[in-house]
């Protein structure tokens, strides 16, 4: 290491010893108290002496949530004028310059208005945290973005306000707030999650018996997860176990990679490895004559494949299924992921010769293939 990696890798440790502490409430639905739950903390760091201070809280009108938030000191909002309505927005540059010790931050997977400094409250989060400042938060399990393919099969909606994976990693502490579903749904039919009107609307939707089973387990789940991978990060490395690195193989198509992805982050993720995503750009793909669409789908692919906390690795070449091999050889992969082969004929005879060699060179080199639907 040469003296100016040096002195970067010790300007990056000290500023991570002066980072705050970040602890994340996960919850299976809204309605569970995960806001009940952060004031609660607030009122006890108070008593103990600790300067703590809401910078964003949303009642949504709870009574007992909103009987909490008297009594802590409050950063008051920035207003917005925007698109001709009076927005209210949390203030990150008041909360840095106030700088107190801890810092409740509700709504983790919230949008900023155009024109913050940052598109997403969770980027307002890590720089809070990079300031010092330590901080409690909240989201709920449909807001994660490894998820979001689960989620939508179980109540059949997209959402679409998520966090990336990489934000729980960096997590000190993970909590999940439990209810049982008819703990949650007399809650909710004593109306205190939303008012009368709005009570039929989600007993429709979210609050479907089945949906809140199905959301639970998830949320159980990824804190489980989240927990056994602390514990992993305790461990020596050299144990003599076998170290897994998984391979996302994508294409320019809209919806697939997306999924392949999500797949191959939640197992990197399961075993506390890192992930690699590959795209090969074949002729008919190159700069002069790809597609704007396709170009457009790349780039999106590229950025949730960062924020999932994935390596992108581009590679030019006529051959795939030799450029897949020869990638998965460099970067040791024990597991490559891939969508299902496009087979047209008259090519599909070629692309199966091709294809069956892949298999024979994975097999040799001793890795897993999984292949997506």
């Amino acid at each position: 290491m040469d003296r100016e990696q040096s002195v970067q890798h010790f300007l990056d440790l000290l500023k991570k010893s002066r980072r705050g502490n970040f602890k994340i409430y996960i919850g299976m639905i809204a309605g569970v108290g995960k806001s009940y739950r952060m004031l609660s903390d607030a009122h006890q760091l108070l008593e103990s002496g600790i300067d703590v201070k809401i910078g964003y809280i949303e009642t949504h009108g709870r009574v007992e949530t909103e009987a909490l938030v008297e009594g802590l000191p409050i950063i008051p909002r920035r207003k917005i004028f925007y698109k001709g309505k009076e927005i209210e927005e949390m203030d990150l540059q008041s909360i840095l310059s106030i700088h107190p010790e801890v810092v409740i931050v509700d709504e983790l997977a919230h949008t900023n208005v155009e024109g913050s400094k940052n598109e997403k409250r969770w980027q307002d989060v890590m720089d809070i945290l990079d300031a010092g400042i330590s901080v409690i938060t909240a989201v709920n399990i449909q807001h994660i973005e490894g998820l979001n393919e689960m989620v939508q099969d179980v109540v059949g909606i997209e959402v679409k306000e998520r966090i990336p994976d990489i934000v729980l990693e960096q997590a000190d502490e993970v909590v999940n707030i439990d209810l049982t579903a008819d703990e949650l749904l007399a809650r909710l039919k004593a109306g205190k999650i939303y008012k009368p009107d709005k009570i039929q609307t989600a007993l429709n939707n979210f609050f479907k018996a089945e949906h809140i089973l199905q959301l639970r387990e998830l949320a159980l789940k990824e804190v489980a997860l989240r927990v056994e991978k602390k514990v992993e990060n305790t461990i020596p490395e050299n144990l003599g176990v076998r170290h897994e690195r998984f391979m996302a193989c994508i294409s320019s198509n809209e919806k697939t990679p997306r999924k392949i992805i999500r797949k191959v982050a939640r197992l990197a993720t399961r075993y506390n490895s890192k992930f690699f995503v590959l795209y090969v750009q074949t002729p008919r793909e190159s700069s002069d004559r790809i597609p704007l669409a396709s170009q457009r789908h790349l780039l999106n692919h590229f950025k949730l494949a960062t924020e999932l906390g994935g390596e992108i690795i581009q590679v030019q070449s006529p051959h795939i299924t030799d450029a897949i091999v020869q990638a998965c050889k460099e970067k040791q992969i024990s597991t490559l992921c891939i969508g299902r082969p496009a087979l047209k004929y008259p090519s599909a005879i070629l692309a199966m010769v091709h294809y069956r060699n892949m298999l024979e060179e994975l097999a040799q080199l001793g890795i897993d293939l999984i292949i997506l639907a």
